[in-house]
């Protein structure tokens, strides 16, 4: 009950924007473009502003590589057993391999670990975005309805990214042990302390949006196991392998559980990739995790 516990004021700040958006059918893309290009990067500024960088921040970079890496294999060589069309593998690499570390893994990792931990979390989910937003565009691009031009909008999607210059400027200030003054820190405080609880909510809402329709059950069966049972178990193999600390470990792993991330819904609506298999694939995963997440809390403990 103590890990189930964790999970009740996650879900709490998501059912607001749940209940939110049935209530006043709110703009989402509106309010999660703000978050993302107006409250995440100040978040991730003061992590890599704040965080004392070490070889375990090159196996975080590592980890994430490799995992993405062999969850896009699995995907393919499930697709090719299967017989799917490179449409549905697409789909089914954005709804299997991309894991909610953003608006879901951070703060359970916040909950579950204490604040320490959340720099860890924070450079896992920077390294997880650019995974998503290079690997995962291209993807969407390439199971699209055009099937090209997947590497060139991956590109442009990165440079348009303002978490990488935050994370960029925030790591050159720490390495050059510039100060920004107590002023200026604490303007940055309020908006990073306030970006969390915000893209909870969004994710409530873009939730509430996601309908469980024309569902074909083998694909999301194949997708929700991927992405709840064998990623972390992968993450698992791969911990065993990386000489970091157990805490570290702890959170690859639960990191490596999450549910899809609600991001891969927006690029599958962009391409038009598997649309409606992608968000009911986001919407169970979401909903499983909530069985899930506590077992792997449980073994992790």
């Amino acid at each position: 009950m103590e890990f189930i516990g964790l999970l009740i004021p996650i879900f709490m700040i998501f059912g607001i924007g749940f209940v939110g958006q049935k209530l006043f059918g709110f703009e989402t893309k509106n309010l999660s473009t703000m978050a993302l290009y107006l409250m995440s990067p100040f978040l991730v500024f003061r992590t890599f502003y704040k965080t004392h960088f070490t070889i375990n921040h090159v196996y975080i970079l590592l980890y994430a590589v490799v995992l993405c890496v062999v969850l896009i294999l699995i995907v393919f060589a499930v697709g090719l057993i299967r017989g799917y069309t490179q449409k549905e593998i697409c789909g089914m690499i954005l709804s299997s391999v991309f894991m909610n570390n953003g608006n879901y893994g951070t703060p359970l990792v916040l909950f579950a670990f204490g604040k320490q931990a959340l720099n860890y979390a924070v450079v896992l989910m920077i390294v997880q975005q650019l995974v998503m937003s290079t690997v995962g565009i291209y993807f969407a691009a390439r199971g699209g309805e055009q099937g090209s031009g997947g590497f060139r909008t991956a590109f442009k999607s990165v440079i348009r990214m303002p978490m990488v210059y935050a994370a960029i400027i925030g790591g050159l200030l720490n390495i050059c042990h510039v100060p920004i003054g107590k002023p200026m820190a604490d303007g940055v405080g309020m908006v990073a302390d306030a970006a969390i609880p915000t893209i909870m909510i969004i994710l409530g809402m873009q939730l509430a949006k996601i309908p469980l329709k024309n569902v074909v059950l083998e694909k999301v069966s194949y997708s929700l196991i991927i992405r709840l049972v064998i990623s972390p178990l992968i993450a698992l193999l791969l911990t065993l392998i990386l000489p970091v600390d157990s805490a570290l470990k702890h959170i690859m792993i639960l990191m490596a559980a999450m549910p899809s991330a609600a991001n891969t819904t927006m690029f599958a609506v962009q391409f038009n990739t598997e649309v409606d298999f992608v968000s009911s694939s986001t919407l169970l995963s979401t909903c499983l995790s909530v069985i899930t997440l506590p077992i792997i809390l449980i073994l992790l403990n």
